[in-house]
């Protein structure tokens, strides 16, 4: 069995059949794997993919008739609150929406002058 088979199969198992298969070695070998288990868990994390995004005002920048214009159409909300949104940057605009939402509002606010951040 190649290096890249093995892998492969350990991508496939579930975090149980992981936590087996670790104690299986130390076992077997006689080792305790105490930092490489740790590492796993890191990296399992990492590699799930975010889902839920949030959309935050940073600034108006130069044009900020056009940032408020832009929030009123976005959140529909009304002048004043828009107008007090963009006047206490940074605020999040969106909370908890898909990656194609949040790039959708990041280019309409961009694309109105304003500086913003996707999280």
């Amino acid at each position: 069995m190649s290096n890249e088979q093995i892998l492969e199969a350990i991508k496939g198992m579930s975090v149980l059949e992981l936590n087996d298969l670790v104690k299986a070695i130390e076992e077997e070998f006689g080792v305790t794997a105490a930092a490489p288990v740790a590492a796993a868990g890191a990296a399992a994390v990492e590699a799930e993919e975010q889902s839920e995004f949030d959309v935050v005002l940073m600034s108006a920048g130069a044009s900020k008739i056009n940032v408020i214009k832009a929030v009123r159409e976005i959140t529909g909300l009304g002048l004043k609150e828009a107008k007090d949104l963009v006047d206490n940057a940074p605020k999040a605009l969106k909370e908890k929406v898909s990656k194609e939402e949040a790039e959708t509002v990041k280019a309409k606010l961009e694309e109105a002058g304003a500086n913003v951040e996707v999280k």
